[in-house]
């Protein structure tokens, strides 16, 4: 049996990356489109899950789910009323990470939808991962 040696800068890149996991999870759980969703009703103030489960029209079992995800990363908590739970946003500091991401959303615009490696078309082995960019030829002029 071998035993490779790693370098300096591979055990402080293996480090630096371990101490980014908690931020990848976050923007993970950020980054379904039913749970950010689920987040902006959450926004306005409580709400059962079937009253989720009637603005968004998924299933029960579906929307449960999801905020099973956000409430594991902190995002949401739920308190019972009656036979129910309402849920509720955990962190105010939440809606200045939202303000933050629509900013930059009017910065880059379309760039961050088309991003030529954005996780939806990495799985797709058909995508075509050519940038969508228009560049000027001499009809532009």
């Amino acid at each position: 049996m071998t035993m490779e040696t790693k370098s300096s800068d591979e055990i402080d890149g293996a480090l630096e990356n371990h101490a980014l996991e908690p931020a990848s999870c976050l923007f993970k759980s950020l980054g379904d489109p039913t749970r950010l969703t689920i987040i902006q009703h959450l926004t306005l103030g409580e709400h059962r899950v079937v009253d989720l489960t009637e603005h968004l029209g998924l299933a029960q079992s579906t929307v449960s789910a999801h905020l099973a995800c956000l409430r594991d990363c902190g995002l949401v908590v739920s308190r019972p009323k009656g036979r129910a739970s309402m849920w509720s946003l955990a962190v105010p500091e939440l809606l200045d990470l939202l303000r933050a991401a629509e900013v930059l959303l009017e910065v880059t615009g379309d760039s961050v939808t088309l991003c030529p490696t954005h996780e939806d078309h990495v799985d797709d082995p058909e995508a075509t991962y050519a940038p969508h960019r228009h560049i000027a030829g001499p009809e532009d002029a």
